[in-house]
This record gives C-alpha cells, sequence and structure tokens, in this order.
C-alpha cells in the first residue's frame, strides 16, 4: 500500500509540490517521500485507536475534502511531519497538505473501489493498516467470519461478517463488545 501511496504521490504532487514556489527544487522528492510515508503512518495511527468507523468512513468512496474531520486529523498529523523532516515552515508544510491529502485519499480509494484494477482492494487497506496480515490473525478473521453469523454478529443482515459489521459492533461496546457477544459474555 505504502508503495501505492507513493506513486500517486509523485503523480498528484505536481501542483502542490514540484511547482509550489515555496518549496525548494532541491527538497521536491524529499517532501514527496515523506508526504506519503506520513499519510501512512496517519492512517496507521487511526487504525490503531481501533475506531474502525473512522477509516470505513473513508473506504466508502464518498468524494472526501479538506473539511472532513478524518482529513482534518490526517493533514495536522502530515504537516506536523513536514514541518520537523524538512524544515518546511507550517505554513508552506499546511499550504501543501491541506491541498493534496483529500486528492490522494480519494484516489487511492478509487483504486480500492475500482474492480478493473487489482492493485489493491479495500481488504488490503484495512490489513496493512491494522497489521492484520499474520496468518494467526487470517485464521482467526476467517472463524469469526465463517461462525459469526451464527452468533448474531452480522450486524447488517448480509449473510456474512466484515467490516461493515465489526464496525457497529464497535459502536456498540468496541471489540470486547464484539468477543463478547461471540463468546456468550
Amino acid at each position: 500500500m505504502l508503495d501505492i501511496l507513493s506513486q500517486l504521490t509523485e503523480q498528484l504532487g505536481a501542483d502542490t509540490i514540484v511547482n509550489n514556489a515555496n518549496i525548494p527544487n532541491e527538497q521536491n522528492q524529499t517532501v514527496i517521500k515523506e508526504t506519503s510515508n506520513a499519510i501512512f503512518s496517519s492512517l496507521q495511527a487511526i487504525a490503531n485507536k481501533g475506531d474502525l468507523s473512522q477509516i470505513a468512513g473513508l473506504l466508502q468512496g464518498k468524494e472526501l475534502d479538506k473539511n472532513d474531520p478524518t482529513v482534518k486529523e490526517i493533514t495536522a498529523q502530515v504537516t506536523h511531519s513536514l514541518t520537523q523532516k524538512t524544515g518546511l515552515s507550517s505554513t508552506v508544510a499546511s499550504g501543501a497538505v491541506t491541498a493534496i491529502i483529500p486528492k490522494l485519499l480519494n484516489a487511492l480509494i478509487g483504486k480500492a473501489n475500482d474492480p478493473k484494477d487489482n492493485s489493491i482492494n479495500i481488504s488490503d487497506i484495512v490489513n496493512t493498516l491494522t497489521g492484520n496480515g499474520s496468518a494467526e490473525h487470517a485464521g482467526i478473521m476467517e472463524a469469526i467470519s465463517t461462525y459469526g453469523v451464527h452468533f448474531g454478529l452480522d450486524q447488517n443482515a448480509d449473510g456474512k461478517v466484515d467490516l461493515d459489521d465489526a464496525i457497529e459492533l464497535t459502536k456498540k461496546g468496541g471489540i470486547a463488545g464484539m468477543f463478547g457477544k461471540l463468546f456468550g459474555k
């Protein structure tokens, strides 16, 4: 996912980074790389908070803009990272970041939702952000998906337990509520 995010930053960064008179040309590649790294880190931090509703909100495919609360959170974190690691002023960093982040996130989600593009999908994004790519975790998630319907975990009655169901369950008591329901507590 980081590779795809880096490619998108490179493609979409022409106006906001490369052609930005306030960013010295010799720093363009550093700013592009740090922007994609910081966005990835910000997304991971949000996912690791355990509030899947923020990540799900991003993944719904709606057009994001700079006023979206999650975009604002990511923008603040990326701006801070750029000022710390590149020496750009907070005004310059904020201007570039505010302009590029909605474009990047919309492009990433667009790629993930495009059935013709198999370079990344929503599951890849969630697994990458939450670190759930391990074989052990995959086995647990497969069991929950397979048997969770029988334990009332299918919150939207679509016949499968997936991210949408997890979001609903976290709203009703967090991960502990989900596992409590699964194990009858």
